[in-house]
């Protein structure tokens, strides 16, 4: 006898919050499954394994992730690029990263001692306002400061 469990599987995903199609009835416990017509008796055969669900089925990123090995092999030479140096890595991304480790060489002097909290936000005002032109430029300045204690 084929009985229709359209109705009893939208029950149990409506019970268990979870997609109609990850639903999965044991095949010899079909006719307990229809005699099913609350929830407390679905819950049970949830219980007794007779409904079980199946796993989630994810998106294979293999392809993605060989096709994304591919794109950064191409065109990263230098006889390839083309356009300005501005045109491949802006001008703001170049200044927040500078800025980025300049603070924290800044972070890193002071929890080392070597510049006073004083001195650390003299010098972050410096970075902030653009005296500073690099790494090197901050180091230097931070040795001053550090000779003339």
């Amino acid at each position: 006898m084929v009985v229709n469990l359209r109705t009893k599987r939208q029950l149990v995903s409506r019970i268990l919050g979870i997609g109609v199609d990850r639903v999965k009835f044991d095949p010899e416990y079909l006719d307990d499954v229809a005699d099913a017509i609350t929830r407390d008796n679905i819950r049970s055969l949830i219980t007794a394994k007779i409904i079980q669900i199946r796993p989630i089925k994810g998106t294979s990123k293999g392809r993605a992730y060989f096709k994304k090995l591919q794109r950064g092999k191409r065109g990263t030479k230098q006889g390839s690029k083309k356009g300005a140096k501005g045109a491949r890595i802006g001008k703001k991304e170049v200044y927040v990263n500078k800025i980025r480790a300049m603070r924290h060489q800044l972070k890193v002097s002071k929890s080392r001692k070597e510049v006073t909290n004083n001195n650390y936000w003299k010098l972050y005002k410096q970075v902030r306002g653009n005296q500073v032109r690099n790494l090197a430029h901050l180091r230097t300045l931070i040795e001053e400061v550090r000779s003339k204690k």
